[in-house]
């Protein structure tokens, strides 16, 4: 499942992810001639090194069909990576789809580690960031996904009320108190090629629902699933 949409292409160095017990501490850099981020990530665990991963430049959002709602992955679900999954889809367009899962934590990251990199300024940043699972493509590549308060470098808005970033200035941003008021650091994402997540949708694999602020950016990750599954409207 998925399709990597590719605009241009930056080659690096990072670690695999193998073994089900892993820290994840992402690293965000900026990469002055591109307007996207990329994302590098460590991960402390077994597994072989000198992989070689393909990033990719956020596209311009096309505000239609599902974007700006929520893919709700049905009990019947054949693929168990998507079991009991939640997606904030911010595109839809006619070359295909792209979605971020908003309920799957994968672990907890002081914001002053994020910030301790050249041109990065670390000293007295508060708190932590937590890191979520996006979706199988694109592990390296990461997201901020948050309200539409906050408008910096990189940021496109997904409807009124929901943005997407790719650019570290948003850490700077939170570590000065300027940041968005809800947000959601995610790493990779949920991709499909044109026609292919609606063959899955007639298949009875998803069900689309509305969105809103609570649902998307809550922290209730084990009733996200629940609460969205409430919202189907059932056709008689």
């Amino acid at each position: 499942m998925g399709r990597h949409y590719v605009a241009r292409r930056l080659f690096l160095f990072v670690p695999t992810l193998l073994g089900a017990s892993v820290l994840i501490l992402v690293l965000l850099r900026l990469v002055p001639a591109m307007s996207a981020v990329l994302a590098t990530v460590a991960l402390s665990g077994s597994g072989p090194h000198g992989a070689v991963v393909t990033t990719v430049a956020l596209p311009r959002i096309d505000a239609d069909r599902s974007t700006g709602r929520l893919l709700v992955a049905m009990p019947q679900m054949p693929d168990p990576r998507f079991k009991h999954t939640v997606i904030y889809m911010i595109r839809h367009d006619g070359t295909g789809v792209l979605g971020l899962v908003v309920n799957r934590p994968i672990a907890t990251v002081p914001l002053a580690r994020l910030l301790d990199q050249p041109g990065l300024e670390s000293k007295g940043a508060p708190g932590d960031i937590r890191v979520h699972w996006g979706g199988p493509v694109g592990a390296a590549r990461a997201f901020a996904l948050h309200t539409s308060d906050y408008v910096g470098k990189g940021t496109v808005s997904v409807d009124a009320t929901v943005a997407v970033t790719e650019d570290t200035e948003i850490l700077r941003a939170i570590a000065a108190g300027a940041g968005p008021r809800r947000i959601l650091f995610i790493l990779g994402y949920a991709g499909w090629g044109p026609g292919q997540l609606e063959a899955e949708i007639a298949g009875g694999a998803w069900a689309v629902v509305p969105a809103d602020e609570a649902l998307v950016f809550g922290d209730d990750y084990d009733e996200k699933w629940e609460k969205a599954m409430a919202r189907r409207v059932i056709r008689l």
